[in-house]
């Protein structure tokens, strides 16, 4: 019986689904990423359901909606709970994380997070775990793991991105001549603000020659600070970008890339300006959208490569990394694998006609929205989403992929606004959601 495939999941911080080369962004060069999408599969609708650090990392770990495991900003994931390492270890694979965790609860108004400690038994069973909770300074980085007499805490060298990329590459190297399959996760904080690379990928990028969205409104403030910040997020993107090709360089060197699939997406977007907003935890495109590439991999069992556009959810990741492997998805996760649209031999399969999008509860911060919301983005490309009790978004994104036409209040629309709702109360039922919705 030949060696299972190897797994490694990469993804960077407020990294949004538009900021790509391969998604046609003129301020921004990621030719790394661009030939893991030509080669692999896109997902070029793929979105962050709970547009926000901590719940997102909480679905993903556990492959379960976050207002049941992580529905706020600071929220600890039960230790008790299984996750996507658990699976994978029961399947006999070497488990391990590199990089920002923030799903251990620690407040950041008491002590920088930096310094808060992971004990091993919140770790999300990893066999092996380099990490931290939190961590915006991305020149300051620091690191602990390991337990007992053999724990460390220690300053990273440098720039966090280099850094936890070079320690994920001497990981690989480890695992290179060991039987035992691997399932890896790097994250690094990056392109989340504040907005800095190292000089080298910061020059290239001038505030007055970036190219704004067109619904960023043009109000001078807003159109300052919108250029200034992504010249700094591009930067950081490119390195990023970089540092994916010197990952897939390693396994090639190894001889991993054959047989190990790597995924690259985020987990969740930055408005930068649009529509007036900056940040996350809006339902709108710039925040919601993220990257999703499966590459690498066995090309034997490629499915056709391309672009897909399902409406994948950060709860699906897990499954579908499982679903890669040939390993069917436990229970107790929520989510649909879609690892039929990369492999032959596996059935696609049923999946969802929509998303789910939610805030369950806010953080509060500046430019954040200060409500709890639910919505839905559907297959066939309509957004619908809601406060309490009040119709709040409506867009057709077929023809308004910039949603300047919002819609949820036009007496035009009150039959697809019924439908798309009948199809989110089914969602809040479903997932054992609760939410008061808005009269039909």
């Amino acid at each position: 019986m030949s060696k299972r495939p190897n797994v490694i999941w990469i993804f960077g911080d407020q990294h949004r689904g538009q900021s790509l080369g391969y998604m046609g962004d003129p301020n921004v060069s990621t030719p790394h990423l661009n030939r893991l999408a030509d080669e692999g599969i896109t997902f070029t609708r793929a979105v962050a359901g709970f547009p926000l650090c901590s719940p997102f990392r909480g679905a993903l770990i556990s492959g379960q909606y976050p207002h049941r495991v992580t529905p706020g900003h600071q929220t600890q994931l039960d230790p008790s709970l299984p996750t996507v390492a658990t699976a994978f270890n029961e399947a006999g694979y070497h488990t391990a994380w590199y990089g920002k965790w923030h799903i251990d609860g620690a407040q950041e108004r008491e002590r920088r997070t930096a310094m808060h400690i992971i004990p091993p038994e919140r770790r999300g069973q990893f066999k092996k775990w380099i990490g931290y909770e939190n961590n915006a300074p991305q020149f300051d980085c620091w690191v602990h793991g390991g337990e007992g007499e053999e724990a460390f805490h220690y300053r990273l060298p440098g720039y966090e991105t280099d850094a936890l990329t070079d320690l994920f590459i001497e990981h690989l190297r480890e695992r290179a001549g060991e039987e035992e399959p691997f399932f890896a996760g790097l994250s690094v904080i990056p392109p989340h603000d504040p907005y800095h690379a190292p000089p080298e990928w910061m020059v290239r990028h001038i505030p007055a020659r970036v190219q704004l969205r067109p619904n960023v409104p043009n109000i001078p403030r807003i159109v300052e600070r919108a250029r200034n910040d992504l010249a700094g997020y591009h930067a950081m993107i490119e390195n990023l970008d970089w540092n994916v090709g010197r990952i897939r360089a390693a396994l090639e060197e190894l001889g991993l890339y054959e047989n190990t699939h790597v995924l690259f997406f985020s987990d969740h977007g930055d408005m930068h300006g649009s529509h007036g907003q900056f940040r996350k935890t809006s339902p709108w495109e710039e925040a919601l959208r993220i990257p999703f590439i499966i590459g690498g991999g066995p090309h034997r069992y490629h499915h056709d490569s391309g672009f897909h556009e399902v409406p994948v959810n950060h709860v699906d990741i897990a499954p579908t990394s499982l679903g890669l492997c040939g390993l069917e998805a436990p229970a107790w996760m929520q989510g649909t694998d879609y690892s039929g649209y990369r492999l032959r031999d596996r059935e696609i399969g049923d999946v969802p006609d929509s998303a789910y999008l939610q805030t369950v509860v806010p953080t509060m911060h500046g430019h954040s929205v200060d409500r709890p919301w639910r919505g839905i983005v559907t297959r066939d490309n309509w957004k619908y989403a809601v406060l309490e009790g009040q119709p709040w978004l409506l867009f057709n994104l077929n023809e308004d992929p910039y949603e300047q036409a919002n819609h949820a209040h036009n007496s035009l629309y009150h039959a697809e606004r019924r439908r798309l709702q009948a199809r989110l109360a089914e969602w809040i039922d479903h997932t054992g959601d609760s939410f008061r919705l808005p009269e039909p």
